[in-house]
C-alpha cells in the first residue's frame, strides 16, 4: 500500500495545503494511506481534527512525514533539505518550475527520488482535471480585480445618483488567457467598462463573449505558440504592442497584467512612461511580479505607489483564497495521482503523453527535455 505525506508549506505567504479532508477521505477509499504534518492544513482552515476523521495519520515531526513517505504530494517543491530526507525512489507531486528551479532538480536527482511537476502536466482535454495551473489562475484572475477595486478610489459600476451620474471605471486587461477571462468576467460583473489586449488573435472571441473589448494588435512571425499558449516573442513586437496600448493604459482606472512565458522572465508590457500617463490614484495589479513583472516599478509581495498610480506586486494571489484554492489543486493533484499509480505502485508508463510531460527526474535521473541542455 502506498503512503501518501503532506508536509506543511513553508513558502512565504503560503496558505494553501496539498490535499483537503475530503480528498483524504477519497485516497482512503481507493486502498492509499495519507500522514498529514500537523498544522499543514490550518491557514486553508482545515484542522488536524477534520484530517483524522477522514482517516488520516497526523504527524508533528516534519522529517518523519518525508521520511516515512512513498509519495511526498505538495503544492510548493520542498527545500532542497527537505527532499534530501525522502527515501530513494519515493515520488514527489508538486509545482516544481523545473527550468528555473535548478537546485529543487538537482536534490531531488541527488536524493535518487522520482519527481512529477504540477505545471508541467500537458494542457491536453483528458488532463482538463489535472491542470493546477488553469484551477488557480482561474481564482487569482477574480481576485486580482477584487484587490484593485478595494484600493482604488472609485466604484466600477455607472451609478445615477440624485447628485449626478457616477461614470464607470475603465479596465484594461493584459493576457485573455486563464487569468485575464476570469479578471474580465469579474470585472464585467461588478459593472466596469473591460478592455483587453492579447498577443493571440484566436483570443478575440472569448474576450468579446464576456463582454470585453478587443484591443487587437497585429502578430509577426517573432510569436512562438505551443498548445495555445505564448513560448516567445521578440521586443520588436512587444514595443509595437506597446505603442498601441499606451492611449488605453493611460484613459484606465484599472490595469491587470498576466502575460507569462514559461521558463523565462516575464515581458514588460507597462512601461515607466505608460505608469507616468495614467491618472492620479490609478491602480495596477502586476500578476507575473514573482517571474520579473510586467509592469516597470512593480516590487515583489508589495504594493507601492509612482508617479501617483499604486502598483500592487502580490505575488501569490491564488494563496489568497486558501479554501477554494486548495479543494480545487487537492482535486488536480489527486487525478494526477491516480492517473500515474494505483494503491499498490505506479505504473512508469514512460512513452504516456501526460506521465512523458510531467515527469521530471525518474529514480534519481534528470528526463524532462527542458532540463536536459
Amino acid at each position: 500500500m502506498i503512503q501518501i505525506a503532506v508536509p506543511k508549506e513553508t513558502k512565504f505567504k503560503e496558505n494553501r495545503v496539498a490535499l483537503t479532508p475530503d480528498t483524504v477521505k477519497d485516497l482512503i477509499k481507493k486502498g492509499f494511506a495519507c500522514t498529514i504534518e500537523s498544522g499543514a492544513g490550518l491557514n486553508s482552515f482545515y484542522t488536524d481534527e477534520m484530517y483524522s476523521s477522514a482517516g488520516a495519520k497526523i504527524e508533528s515531526n516534519t522529517q518523519s512525514v518525508y521520511a516515512n513517505a512513498d509519495v511526498v504530494l505538495k503544492v510548493n517543491a520542498p527545500q532542497p533539505s527537505e527532499i534530501a530526507w525522502m527515501k530513494k525512489e519515493a515520488v514527489l507531486i508538486s509545482f516544481m518550475w523545473a527550468a528555473t528551479n535548478k537546485e529543487v532538480v538537482d536534490a531531488s536527482a541527488n536524493a535518487g527520488i522520482s519527481a512529477f511537476s504540477m505545471d508541467a502536466v500537458p494542457r491536453i482535454s483528458r488532463a482538463q482535471k489535472m491542470d493546477a495551473l488553469s484551477s488557480q489562475a482561474n481564482l487569482a484572475g477574480y481576485k486580482a480585480v477584487l484587490l484593485a477595486a478595494d484600493t482604488i478610489g472609485k466604484i466600477l459600476p455607472m451609478m445615477t445618483t440624485a447628485a449626478g451620474t457616477i461614470r464607470p471605471s475603465k479596465v484594461v486587461i493584459f493576457g485573455a488567457g486563464v487569468a485575464g477571462l476570469q479578471a474580465i468576467a469579474t470585472a464585467k460583473r461588478l459593472g466596469a467598462v473591460v478592455e483587453c489586449t492579447d498577443i493571440r488573435p484566436e483570443t478575440k472571441e472569448q474576450v468579446e463573449s464576456l463582454g470585453g473589448k478587443f484591443i487587437e494588435v497585429k502578430g509577426d512571425d517573432s510569436i512562438k505558440i505551443e498548445g495555445g499558449y505564448v513560448k516567445g516573442v521578440s521586443e520588436e513586437f512587444l514595443k509595437k504592442q506597446q505603442e498601441l496600448v499606451a492611449k488605453h493604459v493611460k484613459e484606465a482606472d484599472i490595469v491587470i497584467t498576466t502575460a507569462l512565458i514559461p521558463g523565462k522572465k516575464a515581458p514588460v508590457l507597462v512601461t515607466e512612461e505608460m505608469v507616468k500617463s495614467m491618472r492620479l490614484g490609478s491602480v495596477i495589479v502586476d500578476m507575473a511580479v514573482e517571474q520579473g513583472g510586467n509592469v516597470v516599478g512593480s516590487e515583489l509581495n508589495k504594493t507601492v505607489v509612482k508617479h501617483g498610480v499604486t502598483i500592487i506586486g502580490e505575488s501569490n494571489i491564488p494563496s489568497l483564497l486558501p479554501l477554494n484554492a486548495s479543494e480545487l489543486y487537492a482535486k488536480n493533484i489527486i487525478t494526477l495521482l491516480y492517473h500515474l499509480a494505483t494503491p499498490e505502485g505506479f505504473k512508469w508508463e514512460m512513452e504516456e503523453e501526460i506521465t512523458k510531460g510531467s515527469l521530471i527526474v525518474h529514480k534519481g535521473q534528470k528526463v524532462h527535455p527542458t532540463i536536459m541542455n
